[in-house]
């Protein structure tokens, strides 16, 4: 039987959205007014969801900075290597509580991402009744290892979850946060302003404890294929493309600044 979350539309009442209409009020912005606050470090925020429209869930909030146009691709090193930091630290509190059969994060970029806010921030959420990998396969980050930063394995999937390109980035631990978020920054500019030309304005990353690792898979969102929507059969780039592909990143390295 396939797992399903049941989605509270009350709950969306009032939900701020700022992607689309960029002027609208930014609640993560207004940090006096943000409550339930579970850490705070720096300009890191990790807090309750006000909009907790997820049956069953703990749906959780963490502010990545104060910049309201910070993302992955213009942060610093220093940085970036905080903020995966953080991130991973909270995400494996969540996960070593015993009361969630689950546990997820992930982010959203751009108008294509599935989110509502600009203001860069993650998700992390508690599933009490549901298994979020029930159909997620080791082969699903499985892949020739093209290129590596630091102690951060990099790969394209050979048997993606549900994209044509699934990018992975493989880490041993927490101790290798600053090698994942180099990866992140390097991947998140390729895919904004190189990629296939710079068509690609939006992304998702989605983080995961498999065998021993924690990997953070990065996928370029535009619309979803019709295939993949009346059929969960996903289309996969053939070993020419990805291959192509492969070098690109290699190359677009090469040139990236990671002091930047």
């Amino acid at each position: 039987m396939q797992e399903q979350i049941k989605f509270i539309v009350s709950n969306a009442k009032g939900k701020p959205e700022n992607i689309v209409h960029e002027n609208n009020y930014c609640p993560f912005c207004d940090v006096k007014s943000l409550t339930n606050i579970f850490k705070y470090e720096g300009d890191r925020i990790w807090l309750m969801n006000k909009f907790r429209v997820l049956a069953d869930t703990m749906q959780t909030v963490l502010i990545e900075s104060s910049d309201h146009n910070g993302d992955w691709s213009n942060y610093s090193s220093k940085n970036g290597e905080e903020i995966m930091e953080f991130a991973l630290r909270c995400f494996d509190e969540m996960i070593e509580d015993p009361k969630y059969k689950s546990t997820i994060m992930y982010k959203n970029f751009g108008p294509h991402s599935g989110g509502s806010l600009l203001h860069p921030h993650m998700q992390i959420i508690g599933l009490d009744n549901v298994d979020a990998y029930s159909h997620i396969h080791v082969n699903n980050f499985a892949g020739h290892d093209y290129l590596k930063i630091g102690n951060a394995e990099l790969n394209i999937s050979t048997e993606p979850i549900l994209s044509f390109l699934e990018f992975n980035i493989r880490i041993k631990d927490i101790s290798d946060a600053k090698s994942m978020s180099n990866s992140v920054r390097m991947l998140t500019n390729y895919i904004l302003h190189k990629f296939f030309n710079g068509k690609f304005d939006s992304y998702n990353l989605f983080f995961y404890h498999i065998n021993n690792e924690i990997i953070c898979k990065m996928i370029p969102r535009t619309s979803t294929s019709p295939i993949v929507m009346g059929y969960k059969m996903p289309q996969v780039d053939n070993l020419e493309q990805i291959q192509k592909v492969e070098k690109e990143i290699i190359d677009f390295n090469a040139g990236f600044n990671s002091g930047f």
